[in-house]
């Protein structure tokens, strides 16, 4: 088992944390994974990727600098507002701080 969860799950990328670890191997195993993902082709981009689920700031980090390069806009989920929060964008369909559903 890993330290943290990465998957397509009906368009969105879930991701949760796995068994307990500190940051420093958690963020390894994330990068991993992510890899792992782009390697078999679940990675594949598109104008907006919407994540849901816990991270922690150095996962968050990982992930942004790994997507953000094939996704037009990322978008992560907010419980308190239950909708996706535009995160980075360089999809001019996609402003900063915009909400999806």
């Amino acid at each position: 088992m890993t330290t943290y969860k990465i998957n397509f799950q009906d368009g969105v990328l879930r991701v949760n944390f796995g068994e307990p670890s500190q940051n420093d191997q958690i963020v390894k195993d994330a990068a991993a994974r992510l890899e792992e993902m782009a390697n078999a082709g679940e990675l594949q981009g598109g104008s907006l990727l919407k994540i849901n689920g816990p991270i922690s700031i150095p996962v968050a980090f990982v992930l942004a600098h790994k997507l953000a390069h094939i996704y037009g806009a990322v978008g992560f989920f907010d419980p308190k507002i239950g909708k996706y929060v535009i995160s980075i964008t360089h999809n001019p369909a996609y402003k900063l701080g915009d909400l999806v559903d």
